[in-house]
């Protein structure tokens, strides 16, 4: 089975409209590595369910795309989805007062089935400590537009 991203077979978004999908900060989390070796799966969408509880960590390697590997991280926040829906490599990500945080770029399996990792870029490494997240605190993963 042939992945439609990577091999190009989809030639426009195929996502005309989504719904934002909504995450509760449930642990806030310190740090960086240089040295993470995440490798970002193919697949440039996951669906999220409601309860599921991931992993955000942010990277600034411009280069971070479905299907490479990230090393440089910050460590950002775990969240339990309280709004179900489909996450898309590019989406914006927020926190709950509107500040853009980054965007998305891709899916590590490590931790699976336990939970995802996702991967967000932004131009600053900086640990969900450091962004000042607090327990409650709402993410939000929205496409552009």
């Amino acid at each position: 089975m042939k992945e439609p991203y990577s091999t190009g077979m989809l030639k426009f978004d195929p996502y005309a409209k989504k719904q934002p999908v909504i995450g509760r900060v449930v642990v806030v989390l310190r740090g960086r590595l240089d040295n993470r070796s995440l490798s970002l799966i193919e697949p440039h969408s996951r669906a999220l369910r409601i309860g599921e509880i991931h992993e955000i960590l942010m990277t600034d390697e411009k280069e971070a795309i479905p299907g490479k590997t990230v090393n440089r991280v910050a460590y950002i926040a775990f969240v339990e989805i309280v709004q179900a829906g489909v996450i898309v490599s590019n989406d914006i990500v927020r926190l709950g007062d509107g500040r853009q945080i980054g965007r998305l770029v891709g899916f590590d399996e490590t931790h699976m089935p336990n939970h995802q990792n996702i991967v967000i870029y932004s131009d600053q490494l900086i640990s969900g400590e450091e962004l000042g997240l607090e327990i409650g605190e709402m993410i939000v993963f929205e496409k552009e537009g």
